[in-house]
This record gives C-alpha cells, sequence and structure tokens, in this order.
C-alpha cells in the first residue's frame, strides 16, 4: 500500500513507525503539516519522497492507496470528506469525530462513496487484548458479565486536546473512548449497550474540559461496561483492563510494570516511553512500543482487509457507536442521572437475553457458592427453589 499521511505529531510518527517496521510493502509516500518546516523534517527522518501543506494536494496525490488520518479532532471530518472525494481508502484515529452527530455525517459519507473506512482503535489490536479476546471467543471464562478498563497518564502532549472545542472535550473523549470500545469488544459488539451513569470533573488541571472521569455502560444482556480516565495520574502510562465471566476472570496490564524494569541514578538523556515523567529512578520502557500499543496489528488488520475486499474488525460504524455512548456520559456527567444512549442506526442482535447462569444444585435447590475449608470439609450455599430460603450445608 501507498500512503498519505496526515499528520506529523505523536501518533503520526507512532503509525509511521508501525508501517514503515511492520510490511516493507507498505510505505507513507507522501505526509501532510500544516506547517512547511515539520512537515520536511518528518518526511526526511521517515524517508518520505514528499511533504506538503496541502490537505487536497495530499489526498489527491496519483501515487497514493490509502489516506491515514492523525489530525486534531476537529480537522477529522474535512479530511474525511477530502479523501473520499479523491476516491481514496480512509484510515481515521480515534476518536472518530467530536460528537455522535459528526461521526455519522463521516459514515454516511464513507458508506455512501462505498470506500473503505478502517477506525484505528488501536487498543483492541495490543497482542495482550488479542490473546484475551481469543480466551473469552473460546469460552474460557464463560459468559461476560462486567468489563471494567482504565486509563491514566500525566496529560496529552499537545494544545489542541486541552481546548474543548477542538478536541470535543476532555479526559473522555481522548481516553473513554479507548476503554469504552475494550468493553465492547469484550462484552460483544453485536449487544446494544442502552444507557450510562458519568461522572467527571476537572480536578487538577486548569482547563475547561474535565481531567477524570468513571463512566458505567449498560448492556442489554445487563452487562457492564466501566471505564476510569484520567488526564492527572503521575508515574507514566497505566493501561489496565479486567474482564469478569461467570466461569473465570482475566487481568491486563499492557503499558506499565509489564516486566522491563530499569534504575538509573544519572538519567537514560532520552526518551523512555510515552507518557513518562522522567528519565531518572526507576523507569519502566516497554520492549517495541508500537507493538505493545496495537499498531502493528491494526494495521496488519487494515490493509489485509483491504486487499481481501472485507470489512475490518473496526470500521466507522465502531466509531459512531463509541461517539454516541461518550455523548451520554457528558450528558450523564451533567444531570447525575442514568442517560439512554440514542443511536440513529443499531446494526446489532435486537431483544438480546438477559444473562443468566443459574447453577442448579438439586431439583429443590440453586446453587450460590461452593467452598472448600481449611479442614477439608466443603461447604454449600443453596437457595431453596420454592421458599427462596438461603441454606448451609457442610459435607
Amino acid at each position: 500500500m501507498k500512503i498519505a499521511m496526515l499528520g506529523t505529531g505523536l501518533i503520526g510518527t507512532f503509525y509511521t513507525m508501525s508501517l514503515h517496521g511492520l510490511r516493507s510493502r507498505d510505505k507513507v509516500v507522501t505526509v501532510y503539516s500544516r506547517t512547511e518546516e515539520r512537515g520536511a523534517k518528518f518526511a526526511k527522518e521517515n524517508n518520505i519522497p514528499k511533504s506538503t501543506t496541502s490537505l487536497q494536494e495530499a489526498v489527491s496525490d496519483p501515487d497514493v492507496d490509502v489516506v491515514v488520518v492523525g489530525l486534531p479532532n476537529n480537522l477529522h471530518k474535512e479530511a474525511i470528506f477530502a479523501a473520499v472525494d479523491a476516491g481514496k481508502a480512509v484510515l481515521c484515529t480515534k476518536p472518530l469525530a467530536r460528537n455522535a452527530e459528526e461521526a455519522w455525517e463521516i459514515l454516511q459519507k464513507v458508506e455512501e462513496a462505498g470506500v473503505f473506512h478502517g477506525y484505528l482503535e488501536d487498543l483492541v489490536y495490543t497482542p495482550k487484548h488479542l490473546k484475551a479476546h481469543e480466551s473469552v471467543v473460546n469460552g474460557a471464562i464463560g459468559k461476560v458479565n462486567w468489563v471494567r478498563s482504565r486509563e491514566a497518564h500525566p496529560g496529552p502532549h499537545s494544545d489542541w486536546f486541552w481546548n474543548p472545542e477542538e478536541s470535543g472535550g476532555g479526559a473522555i473523549i481522548d481516553l473513554g473512548c479507548h476503554c469504552i470500545e475494550i468493553g465492547r469488544s469484550f462484552i460483544g459488539k453485536d449487544i446494544r449497550p442502552v444507557e450510562v451513569v458519568c461522572w467527571a470533573d476537572t480536578q487538577v488541571k486548569p482547563i475547561a474540559a474535565e481531567d477524570n472521569a468513571i463512566g458505567l455502560v449498560r448492556y442489554q444482556n445487563g452487562a457492564i461496561g466501566q471505564f476510569e480516565v484520567s488526564w492527572c495520574f503521575r508515574g507514566g502510562m497505566e493501561l489496565k483492563d479486567e474482564v469478569a465471566g461467570i466461569d473465570g476472570s482475566i487481568r491486563i496490564d499492557s503499558f506499565l510494570r509489564t516486566g522491563l524494569e530499569i534504575f538509573s541514578a544519572v538519567g537514560q538523556k532520552g526518551y523512555v516511553v510515552e507518557k513518562a515523567e522522567t528519565d531518572k529512578g526507576w523507569l519502566f520502557p516497554v520492549g517495541d512500543e508500537v507493538h505493545e500499543l496495537g499498531y502493528n496489528c491494526m494495521f496488519a488488520d487494515m490493509f489485509d482487509s483491504i486487499e481481501a475486499g472485507k470489512q475490518p474488525t473496526e470500521d466507522f460504524y465502531d466509531g459512531y457507536i463509541v461517539n454516541a455512548i461518550m455523548d451520554a456520559c457528558y450528558k450523564s456527567a451533567k444531570t447525575k442521572k442514568w442517560e439512554p444512549i440514542e443511536f440513529k442506526e443499531w446494526r446489532g442482535k435486537e431483544n438480546v437475553e438477559p444473562l443468566s447462569a443459574f447453577v442448579e444444585y438439586d431439583e429443590n435447590n440453586w446453587l450460590v457458592k461452593e467452598e472448600l475449608l481449611p479442614d477439608g470439609r466443603k461447604k454449600l450455599i443453596l437457595k431453596d427453589k420454592t421458599s427462596g430460603e438461603i441454606l448451609q450445608r457442610v459435607e
């Protein structure tokens, strides 16, 4: 694939590192930057033949097969529309848009034009997530009833993130989009999210948007997706997920304290890892950062899907669903109530049965819990089916 990279910030850098390091036949052939100096420097550092400050020139380049949008959130719609009008496949970083209305307009544009579209939600492509997801699909933990996803760090790296007019919000729009889609991935993207309750506040930073938030997303089958996000966490970037099923559980630490630890009294003298606050003391670098963050598997899925003429794991419809959930979260944070999630179109299952995993002990009792005591005896907690009485039995 020959790629036009729109954006030369941190995400554009990570994307280009992944693209040039993953499959040798995929290359960024032109880069768009809003500043000529930065574009020329980025092109030279990454061995890219062309750079331009013209968005139209970048997406219309006849050498380009795929446009990758790595721009601030307020520029996504303009860039995607330009790419679609040029007849190019288009991939967009998260979140798809600043709100669900904008995301819906983007989705309608790509679908009416019939162009390939991929939503670059990297955290559902991390090696650990893919392995955990495979275990869930294979039934290792039974039906999933609860997912907790947490992303926290000291705050984003560019000024536009901190301006809600440009970004669409604060920590929820920046980090919550990751956590919400991780929850959907484990619970089932065909299970409808129906309502949310969310707390959000500006506790630390002198900004107009929220710097901390916690939310619950309730799904039609009764499962709960929980997210926790912060722009005020000290000590690096924390990416943690927990998945609870009827028959087991999974815990994932994708980035911080994952096995590689270095102590430096004098300092490493340079970049350690994304969102690291210091290069001295205990450091927690990541062996292959772009791989551990999911970029390699994500782009492999995107380009393999283009070549095979199939839908990728994440497309713009997924981005729209996430935006709609976040809209409800922002509303709930203001009303302090559970708020319904509104979709212009739902493409998943309808009338899903509630989660049920009651285990029958015998014809008269449900099994509540079974426990082995220190002396070797087995304790059973039962519920009488008729009376509802909770009983205890030791064997």
